[in-house]
């Protein structure tokens, strides 16, 4: 039986965990041909390829668990992700969320006023608080599983 996580904060931990394991069903998928394939020559350096997808997906997962270290004092890391591999893609999602479970570790029932109360400026501009960043962040990987399956059916 799953054991879930004390208040809003667990319930978030929860989602996010939820929505990578779904991604990671989806790279389970994938060949290691297909993870390095150049699917698009013009695209970004966050769209070349199914590894440079996760690259990305993972980096954003620990700028978005060290935007919250920052606000609690907690030291940060900015690991180099080793992200050559498929397998060494799924191991840095798992870090991740670790990462980010240690963050939020003791403060899984924060109220309503300290979650919403507590706000920053993010890297491209706008001001998010507490339970606003884990929104993104479980979106994002949703957004990006989403882009996963788009490459595998064409």
């Amino acid at each position: 039986m799953k054991e879930y996580r004390q208040g809003g904060l667990g319930a978030m931990m929860d989602e996010y965990e939820r929505a990578a394991a779904d991604l990671l069903h989806v790279l389970s998928a994938i060949s290691t041909e297909r993870y390095e394939q150049i699917i698009d020559v013009n695209g970004s350096e966050y769209d070349r390829s199914i590894q440079a997808i996760m690259r990305h997906v993972v980096s954003a997962g620990y700028g978005y668990a060290n935007y919250l270290r920052k606000l609690w004092g907690i030291p940060v890391a900015n690991p180099q992700a080793v992200l050559e591999s498929l397998d060494g893609a799924i191991a840095c999602v798992h870090k991740v969320l670790a990462y980010t479970s240690e963050t939020l570790e003791g403060r899984w029932t924060l109220s309503e006023e300290e979650t919403d109360g507590t706000t920053f400026v993010v890297s491209w501009g706008v001001t998010y608080n507490i339970e606003q960043i884990l929104e993104h962040a479980i979106v994002h990987i949703l957004r990006h599983r989403r882009q996963l399956e788009k490459i595998l059916a064409q």
